[in-house]
């Protein structure tokens, strides 16, 4: 982890961020906002996994959004992609030893509620692994027994809500559950999920969560929602829906993660 550390601080030449954003579908146009960009594809940072998913690019960007230093993982590796729940681990390590302090998650999911829309932003409060995976299996010490009772940051959370006060734009809180994918949910699970109280599903984000944890980040997280889970509007789910929608709830979050970095 050092070599690539020091590679990185080395190309920074001097910027020293402490806050960093994992984008996820939608959010991949925001980097062409940072100013003084410096742009690495994940294949030049050895032990970086690179992600297979159209809409997520694979590059480490860093410069300044609002003014702010900032580190933003254009894309990410997924659990369906590798079968790896700490396919992040290395990353979010490098993280950690280049000084980031707050790490603040984004994704695309689907709805579990009538009144949270596709195109709607919605606050990560809480998660349900509902996949049973966790990126911590294998780790050795007593580390490994992260305490997630506060796992989102109140601080972090607080600072996203008036973000988008002052944005004036809607913004959605509740509890994301985590499926493994990449096949969608059936109609059963989403009623089951909703059942166990989720207000959005998705495919990503809670082992990140926890490994952010594990390394003593704060974190916050939010997801744009693409699309009403399976069987509630009776038509059939798609990646290129994910692909279509994303935008439109990305450019409003967006707008929320550069005003809490201005």
């Amino acid at each position: 982890m050092r070599e690539v550390v020091d590679l990185l601080v080395d190309r920074l030449g001097g910027l020293m961020p402490r806050h960093a954003i994992v984008l996820g579908s939608g959010l991949g146009s925001l980097v062409d906002e940072v100013k003084g960009q410096v742009r690495i594809p994940y294949g030049m940072l050895e032990g970086f996994p690179v992600s297979g998913v159209t809409g997520h690019a694979g590059e480490l960007v860093a410069g300044r959004l609002g003014g702010t230093p900032v580190i933003m993982l254009s894309g990410r590796a997924h659990y369906y992609e590798h079968g790896d729940a700490k396919a992040m681990r290395f990353p979010i390590e490098v993280l950690k030893g280049l000084g980031v302090r707050s790490l603040i998650l984004t994704n695309s999911a689907g709805s579990l509620r009538e009144d949270m829309p596709p195109g709607s932003v919605m606050q990560i409060t809480d998660h349900i692994n509902y996949s049973g995976m966790n990126p911590l299996i294998g780790e050795k010490g007593d580390r490994r027994f992260v305490g997630m009772t506060s796992a989102y940051d109140a601080g972090l959370a607080l600072d996203m809500r008036n973000a988008a006060i002052r944005c004036g734009i809607p913004l959605f809180s509740g509890v994301y559950m985590w499926f493994s994918g990449p096949s969608f949910e059936t109609p059963a699970e989403i009623r089951m999920a909703r059942i166990l109280g989720a207000d959005a599903v998705g495919m990503s984000t809670v082992p990140e969560v926890i490994l952010a944890r594990y390394f003593g980040l704060k974190v916050a997280a939010a997801s744009v929602i693409t699309n009403f889970g399976a069987g509630m509007t009776g038509a059939e789910l798609s990646h290129e829906e994910t692909k279509d929608m994303a935008p439109v709830g990305g450019q409003r979050l967006a707008a929320i993660l550069k005003e809490i970095l201005a």
